[in-house]
């Protein structure tokens, strides 16, 4: 990994984010492309192996598996040729097992324009994290990404200027067939064409702190309850009331593991005004106390 510098910001929420470090890139850009290795961490404070959250992207092209790493509380298992798309806010946790080698490509958000950002899907949190491209797609991308990198350490040939100007359309070269890889897996092309679900997606995101009635997303959606399950399971496998618990429960754990809060605090933040009924919601969703849940990342 690229070394991290040595500093953090706390949200809101009070969870502490981890940025990216602008000065530690070639050239000061906004961006770090490099091989993985071993002994690195993103910040003094922040081990690899420990759940952490950090503000940028972070594509892992690994050449070697099988690799298991963590994203939202959701284990995944890489094999060589595969890759592992990380975008800010996500929590995740490297393998204290797994030997990482491959490519590394960290990004800071406004690095690149608006128009390439909404081009690229850098936001698209519905698409898994982890992809899987079929030979000719990974050739493309290795292909790609290996231009990039040479871009990336060339300082000498042109002026800093059109040296970042070159690196941000190599950059949206690579992203855009990274794109294309992850909206063209069925799960997405599936979830992209409900717009039933999309919405409910949405409506969930935004209000599942204080919102956990599937009958009241599908008034608010205008939707009949019977549609609104109907679509969810099309999209997803699960009920309307799996995919809110499910969201509330990451939530959850997001808060429990990067914040000092009280249990009670952390079940409020998350619509549970009564500690005894978070902690029984939060058992039946993890068989583990909130405590436990927190003691084991700590």
């Amino acid at each position: 990994m690229a070394d991290m510098a040595e500093r953090t910001i706390r949200g809101g929420d009070g969870i502490r984010t981890f940025p990216f470090p602008v000065e530690l890139s070639v050239g000061g850009v906004g961006m770090q492309v490099g091989p993985m290795g071993t002994g690195r961490t993103w910040h003094a404070d922040a081990p690899l192996e420990r759940v952490h959250r950090i503000d940028f992207h972070v594509v892992m092209l690994f050449a070697e598996g099988p690799v298991r790493h963590m994203v939202d509380f959701t284990e995944h298992e890489a094999g060589a040729g595969d890759l592992l798309w990380i975008r800010p806010g996500q929590v995740h946790r490297f393998s204290r097992t797994s030997e990482y080698r491959g490519t590394v490509l960290t990004m800071q958000p406004g690095f690149l324009p608006r128009a390439t950002v909404e081009a690229t899907g850098l936001y698209r949190y519905d698409l898994p994290p982890l992809l899987r491209p079929g030979p000719a797609e990974l050739a493309g991308l290795r292909a790609a990404l290996e231009h990039l990198r040479r871009e990336y350490e060339d300082t000498a040939t042109l002026p800093l200027s059109l040296h970042t100007a070159v690196l941000r359309h190599s950059l949206t070269a690579f992203l855009l067939r990274l794109a294309h890889l992850a909206a063209s897996s069925a799960e997405s092309v599936r979830r992209r064409s409900d717009s039933t679900f999309t919405l409910f997606r949405d409506a969930v995101e935004r209000d599942f702190a204080t919102n956990h009635s599937v009958s009241a997303y599908a008034d608010a959606l205008g939707y009949s309850r019977r549609t609104l399950v109907r679509a969810v399971r099309a999209a997803t496998g699960d009920t309307p009331k799996a995919f809110i618990d499910k969201r509330v429960v990451l939530e959850a754990k997001r808060l429990l593991a990067h914040t000092d809060l009280p249990i009670g605090r952390v079940g409020a933040a998350v619509g549970f005004p009564d500690a005894a009924n978070f902690s029984k919601f939060f058992h039946q969703h993890t068989d583990q106390t909130p405590a436990a849940f927190r003691a084991d990342l700590r």
